[in-house]
Formats: C-alpha cells, sequence, structure tokens
C-alpha cells in the first residue's frame, strides 16, 4: 500500500492543485507558471507552500527544514508536517476554495507518505491515519508530479543553504523518496500525472498546462 488518495471533495467551489516530486525538481518554477497562464485567464490564483503557507505553518516549518538532518525522527516529522497541514488548510487553503479560488500549492500530503511514510520507514498505516483525522475530503482535486533521478534533481536543489536538511539525508532517501511518488501516482491515476522535469523548461509548462486543462478546461476561459 503507498498511501495513495483519490481526488478532493467534489462539492468545493475552487479547484485545489498540488505539485510533489522530490527537491530540485523545479515545482517552483512550474508553479509560477501556471499560476501566470490561470492569472491572465482571470482566475483567482492562490499560490502556497508546505510546510508552510500560513503563519503558524510557516513557524512550524522552520523546524523542519533547518538543522541536523537527524534533528527529527520520522514520527515526530509526521507529527509536525500534519500539525502544520491543518493549519494551513484551516487558515488559507479551505478560505480560498470556498470562495472559488485555484489554489497551487508546492507539496501536499503525498510528501509525508513519500518522506517520512516510505523514505523515513513510519509506514503508509500511520501516515494514513494522520491524513484521515487532519485531512479527511480537503485533499487536492490534481496533483502533477514532477519526476527526475534523485542525483540529477538535487545538483539543481534551490539554492537557499538555509533549507537542507531533507537534501543532507542523502541520494538513496531521495530515491526512495521519488520511487514512493511514482507508486502513488499508479495507485491514484485519476488524481496523479507524472511529468518528466528533465524536458526544457518551458516544454514542461506546456505538459502541465495540458494536463490542468484536461481536468479542468472553464479554468482557461476568460
Amino acid at each position: 500500500m503507498t498511501g495513495a488518495r483519490p481526488s478532493g471533495s467534489s462539492a468545493r467551489k475552487g479547484v485545489f492543485i498540488s505539485f510533489e516530486g522530490g527537491d530540485g525538481v523545479g515545482k517552483s518554477t512550474q508553479i509560477e507558471k501556471l499560476a501566470s497562464v490561470l492569472c491572465a485567464a482571470g482566475r483567482d490564483v492562490v499560490v502556497t507552500r508546505e510546510p508552510g503557507g500560513s503563519t503558524g505553518a510557516e513557524a512550524i516549518r522552520t523546524l523542519l527544514v533547518t538543522g541536523d538532518k537527524d534533528r527529527w525522527s520520522p514520527e515526530t516529522e509526521a507529527l509536525l508536517m500534519f500539525a502544520a497541514r491543518r493549519d494551513h488548510l484551516e487558515k488559507t487553503i479551505l478560505p480560498a476554495l470556498e470562495r472559488g479560488a485555484v489554489v497551487i500549492t508546492d507539496r501536499f500530503a503525498d510528501s509525508s507518505m513519500a518522506y517520512q511514510g516510505h523514505a523515513g520507514g513510519l509506514g503508509a498505516q500511520a501516515v494514513d491515519a494522520l491524513y484521515d483525522f487532519v485531512v479527511g475530503d480537503n485533499g487536492p482535486d490534481l496533483t502533477i508530479i514532477l519526476d527526475a533521478p534523485a542525483k540529477q534533481a538535487l545538483a539543481r536543489a534551490s539554492s537557499d543553504r538555509a533549507e537542507t536538511r531533507f537534501e543532507e539525508k542523502g541520494g538513496a532517501f531521495q530515491e526512495r523518496v521519488r520511487q514512493a511518488f511514482l507508486d502513488i501516482a499508479k495507485e491514484a491515476p485519476a488524481r496523479c500525472v507524472v511529468i518528466d522535469s528533465r524536458a526544457p523548461v518551458d516544454d514542461v509548462a506546456a505538459q502541465v498546462e495540458s494536463a490542468v486543462r484536461g481536468r479542468f478546461p472553464d479554468l482557461f476561459q476568460g
């Protein structure tokens, strides 16, 4: 079991899109490009991130992404991640969806399954239990998984050297993360789309836009 989840609630007014993948796969760049296209079409777009995305969650982010790589156990990491996620949902994501916005987040709960559940060894059952308690039916409608071999992705990872705790867990850890995301995509094909992020940036952006258009064509009609 990978802990794959179906798409979010059909009753919501807005659209919830998550971007996933290992460190350095280019999520920030592709989120910016997609948001620009949607804004040009007249959509209310909220770009956010995890861990973080709200005042409380950003405070927890500092605990999670800085310091020694062995600072927290997988159990503690997962609890911190889901605490941040709940605040993120309450303060940012759900209010935006309620008013009909398109929410695009750099990471969501699939990252907890990949990083803590699989690569960290916590297991799917524990992450699933936290998901049920914290997220429930409020998961993403569509998940874009940007894929690249860990070694290549790490070579172009964030230049913010203050936030390298997960990168410092090493290539083998990151390759387990990559495989976990691919497994999640296989178990949730209706929600997840895998795109090879090694292609030129504009080619990847075109594939991302095509995936979103295929699922939500009305978003691109001004």
